[in-house]
């Protein structure tokens, strides 16, 4: 699949002030591209997103634009309430739900910046895969797939395919396991994910409720960023890092794995290279609170499973659960009986692993795949329920941990295996640290792309 438009969103702003192009040439030109990623759109927001498109021309011819990504396409995954449209949470069964009455917080906050609003984006039903697929609203295809189709990765499946495929240079995700930085990492764009704190999660679509939080999908790091200041309130600085003095931490075990792919452990390994030359020290030593994160996880299970099926309980024990796609309400169904000591055992273990992950990396960054393989083969994975419940498992892998830590964490495009497909490299720090992992995944993406 050909990308409509390589530029990021920053481009794109800096090509409205010198009359280079205009918010709605692009707002139109983005619309009619849509047919070329099926099932990645939910539904388009043509009114709404032509009078704020049109709007956002007016104030940049006169000089007046409201922010850095003002007239700036973004899409939204079908989570986050938008005034007007149904929030269907990519299910069957709430699509005759009632149009959300106002937007949600954070909707409302990129729209008072100018942002245009564009459309919501496809997903898992109720977030609740990490694969993409979706047998309601149909699943969107991975671009970089030449032949046979390829997952999109999920839960954010819709958000992957239209930033990789140039369709809009942003779309917000949500990431509770893995949500955003999978399907950023399959489709070979940037995915960042939130401590938890960091947005407001009103009017967003719940699916773990002490595990939730939101972040976008872009082109590149300084998008990130600059959405995130745009949330936060702070002022947009750009400026590239030196390399020297950062130090990476690299877990032996985890990338000795012999569930990673050949070629995912190549463009690892030549992105360390990478670094290294450029003044970055390497630390390949155990990190002892990540492995027993991994472990607990396994032996455990998973804290999201239980506060997701508490959230749609109701709904399993109701005639309507026939509506659901049975993977969904197959993987919902295996936490009914999750014990109440077990959930309270993994919330303590929770708090305590998070302060010794940051002990324990005592200021190195945490480098790992963000994903141990690339894009399975869609048809496999509609076939067979089994080998269904063993590829989401192993794709969630290595994003869960950070989930449970509460570790922000970017992935970035780092190559490709021999078939085109991308791989992922992820950078996380402990919780709260956001604003220092963005400045260094910008440094670390500058170096990577110059190789």
């Amino acid at each position: 699949m050909v990308k409509m438009d390589c530029r990021d969103g920053l481009a794109l702003a800096e090509a409205y002030a010198a009359g280079a192009s205009d918010p709605v040439q692009v707002f139109e030109s983005a619309l009619a591209n849509t047919s070329q990623t099926p099932h990645a759109f939910i539904s388009l927001i043509e009114s709404r997103g032509r009078r704020e498109a049109e709007a956002s021309y007016a104030r940049w011819k006169a000089g007046q634009p409201l922010s850095s990504l003002d007239g700036v396409p973004i899409a939204w995954k079908d989570l986050f309430d938008i005034a007007g449209t149904v929030t269907t949470a990519g299910a069957e069964i709430r699509r005759s739900a009632r149009p959300a009455t106002r937007d949600a917080a954070i909707v409302q906050c990129l729209a008072r910046a100018g942002m245009v609003t564009f459309g919501k984006t496809n997903l898992s039903e109720f977030a609740y895969s990490g694969l993409g697929l979706n047998p309601h609203f149909g699943t969107p295809k991975n671009v970089h797939a030449a032949s046979e189709a390829r997952i999109p990765g999920g839960s954010s499946s819709g958000s992957g395919v239209v930033v990789a495929a140039g369709i809009v240079p942003i779309a917000m995700g949500t990431d509770t396991a893995g949500s955003i930085r999978i399907p950023a990492a399959l489709n070979g764009v940037v995915g960042y994910r939130s401590s938890r704190s960091r947005y407001p999660l009103d009017g967003v679509f719940p699916l773990g409720r002490s595990l939730d939080t939101s972040g976008p999908l872009t082109r590149s790091v300084r998008d990130a960023i600059a959405l995130d200041c745009l949330l936060t309130g702070r002022s947009l600085v750009l400026q590239l890092g030196s390399m020297q003095g950062l130090r990476l931490r690299i877990d032996p075990e985890t990338l000795n794995d012999l569930r990673i792919e050949q070629a995912v452990r190549d463009n690892f390994e030549h992105s360390l290279e990478v670094l290294a030359r450029n003044g970055v020290r390497i630390e390949r030593r155990s990190l002892k609170a990540w492995q027993d994160t991994l472990s607990l996880i396994e032996c455990d299970g998973w804290l999201g499973a239980a506060e997701a099926f508490t959230l749609h309980e109701e709904l399993l024990n109701s005639p309507e659960a026939e509506q659901l796609d049975p993977r969904v309400r197959t993987r919902l169904e295996k936490s009914r009986y999750f014990p109440a000591s077990r959930q309270i055992r993994l919330e303590i273990a929770r708090e305590a692993l998070q302060t010794r992950i940051a002990a324990e990396l005592d200021g190195a960054l945490l480098v790992t795949p963000t994903v141990s393989h690339v894009a399975p083969l869609l048809t496999s994975l509609e076939a067979d329920d089994d080998h269904f419940a063993a590829i989401n498992l192993a794709t969630l892998r290595l994003t869960m941990p950070g989930s449970l830590l509460d570790m922000p964490s970017v992935t970035l495009p780092n190559g490709f295996d021999t078939q085109g497909l991308p791989t992922g490299l992820q950078l996380s720090l402990p919780k709260g640290a956001d604003e220092a992992l963005l400045r260094i995944a910008l440094a670390v993406e500058a170096q990577l792309n110059t190789h």
